[in-house]
C-alpha cells in the first residue's frame, strides 16, 4: 500500500469516541465471546484494540454494532495486521480487520456515520 493510498484511506475512518464492543460468534453453538473494542471504523474494516491479537490471515465471524441501523452486523472478518502489547509503545495492542463480506447497504451506512461523525 503507497503512503498516498494509505493517506486517502485513513481519511474516510473515523476514531470513535465510545468504542463499540465486538463479540464473535461460535459456531456451532451461536455462542457470543467478547472480541474487542472497536477503535476506528470504516467501509473496508475496523481496528479492534485487544490485548490477544489474532495472527494476521485468521478469520472470524464477528458482531459489530452499527449505531445508525440500530442494531449488530454478522460480518466474515480477516486480520490483516497486529501490534502485540509493548511497555514502550505509546500505541494500544490491538488488530487491524477487513471486512470480507459486508453487505453494501451496511457499507454505505458505515460511510454514512463516519461522515457525520467527522462534520
Amino acid at each position: 500500500m503507497t503512503t498516498e493510498t494509505l493517506s486517502r484511506t485513513s481519511a474516510r475512518r473515523k476514531y470513535l469516541s465510545c468504542p463499540l464492543l465486538v463479540v464473535r460468534q461460535c459456531q456451532p453453538s451461536d455462542r457470543r465471546i467478547f472480541f474487542g473494542y472497536a477503535r476506528n471504523i470504516s467501509r473496508s474494516g475496523l481496528y479492534i484494540s485487544t490485548v490477544n491479537p489474532r495472527e494476521p490471515g485468521s478469520r472470524f465471524d464477528l458482531e459489530i454494532p452499527i449505531p445508525p441501523l440500530g442494531h449488530y452486523v454478522t460480518c466474515l472478518c480477516e486480520v490483516v495486521w497486529k501490534r502485540d502489547f509493548s511497555p514502550d509503545s505509546p500505541y494500544d495492542p490491538g488488530m487491524g480487520m477487513q471486512f470480507v463480506d459486508l453487505d453494501e447497504e451496511v457499507a454505505q451506512a458505515i460511510d454514512t456515520w463516519v461522515l457525520e461523525l467527522q462534520g
